[in-house]
């Protein structure tokens, strides 16, 4: 076994299902109060202050991508320090911004709010979540990534009916100040007390000598293959964003009553975390290039399903979702086992980087496809996005094998 694949000593004094619990019980309420949270907040929000729901959304969208600009310097700190100080500091920074979204008097404070939001969301998603773990437990982290992601399937599951309820209950500024809670009495401590302290790595004079080896840096011969597993899970993440977003409206254009949608909608939870499950009972031995090419190929044929027949309407939303679910546990563990656990969390920032930007921007790319060539042409191009997306993976399997 190479000498990086051994868990830290921190890890070793720690029972590791107590580590992903605690992180995996913070992944549930940080997605759910960021990323799912204006699903339910947005009608409620636009109703009680008149202000545009198109900027209301933007405002997620300004989240997003102050996230993804922030994610290199979050990997590059989480290489140096750990984990355990960038998921704490997420906690508080989430409270804040939720402490100010509730308080916001007007529109730019609103926007304002989701700035510090996507602060915390560049400090305690998936990304810095993965690089905690690969920092831990080095190239045995696969299955920890794997358990983690099957909390986070849970996120929408657990909040969307805890902020409906908390909305009616308390409205939707009482909703946010809830969460801003949660976070600093619930989270913070978790992260404090579940997630091992790691002792710093010591600083090193920048020396040309010194260059190739430093942390996060792809050597020549990979590069291509950085570069390929950047861009494929960029274009992933638009297909996926553009999807979820556009989803009802999809599905609507082929004929299907809301509420009909909504119950398609619903599939996709479900099939996800099922997909994890047998990714993590059957997935475990064989390289998780294998599972990003499965989660490539479902997702391509569960929209090409879509864009058929409205009758295989809800077997493609499952083949979907089961792709979708897969590629969440592909994005941290292929990394890990092409470059290795030195700089891991170095290059999940640099990955994390422009596909958070790219989500972003997704919105605004579905809603013209919408609105400027229609339902049909949309799902055209997702498809073609989708195919190009196996190729992708394709050009990444000789490089993945021979590493192996």
């Amino acid at each position: 076994m190479p000498e990086d694949a051994s868990p830290s000593p921190a890890a070793a004094r720690r029972n590791r299902l107590a580590v992903v619990s605690a992180i995996g019980v913070g992944q549930i309420l940080a997605w759910g109060s960021s990323y799912y949270l204006l699903a339910v907040l947005a009608g409620p929000i636009a109703a009680d202050t008149g202000w545009p729901l198109t900027w209301i959304m933007g405002a997620l969208s300004v989240g997003m991508l102050v996230s993804g600009l922030v994610s290199p310097r979050i990997g590059h700190f989480i290489d140096r320090r750990g984990g355990r100080p960038v998921l704490a500091a997420s906690a508080a920074l989430l409270s804040g911004g939720l402490l100010l979204l509730g308080l916001a008097p007007g529109l730019p404070v609103f926007v304002l709010a989701w700035v510090v939001l996507g602060l915390g969301m560049g400090a305690g998603l998936y990304d810095p979540a993965f690089s905690t773990l690969g920092r831990l437990y080095g190239e045995q982290a696969r299955p920890a990534i794997t358990h983690l992601t099957l909390f986070g399937g849970f996120a929408s599951t657990v909040c969307w009916p805890l902020s409906a309820l908390l909305v009616d209950q308390l409205g939707w500024r009482g909703a946010c100040l809830t969460y801003a809670a949660l976070h600093l009495a619930v989270v913070l401590p978790l992260y404090l007390l579940g997630v091992p302290r790691e002792a710093a790595k010591p600083a090193t004079a920048p020396t040309a000598a010194r260059a190739a080896s430093a942390p996060g840096h792809v050597r020549a011969g990979q590069r291509y293959a950085f570069l390929m597993l950047a861009a494929g899970f960029t274009l992933a993440a638009v297909i996926m964003t553009v999807l979820s977003v556009h989803l009802l409206t999809l599905l609507q254009s082929q004929g299907l009553a809301l509420g009909t949608a909504v119950a398609l909608g619903t599939l996709i939870g479900p099939a996800q975390v099922g997909a994890r499950l047998l990714e993590m009972l059957f997935g475990r031995k064989t390289h998780p290039i294998w599972s990003l090419l499965v989660s490539a190929v479902l997702v391509a044929v569960g929209l090409g399903m879509l864009a058929g027949a409205p009758g295989v309407a809800a077997a493609g939303i499952v083949l979907y979702g089961m792709g979708s679910g897969i590629r969440s546990i592909a994005r941290g563990t292929v990394p890990l086992a092409l470059f290795g656990q030195e700089g891991y969390a170095v290059l999940m920032g640099r990955i994390a980087m422009p596909t958070l930007v790219a989500q972003a921007a997704s919105p605004f790319l579905g809603a013209w496809l919408l609105d400027g060539f229609g339902a049909s042409t949309t799902l055209a191009v997702l498809c073609a996005a989708a195919g190009l997306n196996i190729l992708m993976v394709l050009v990444l399997l000789p490089h993945a094998l021979r590493r192996r």
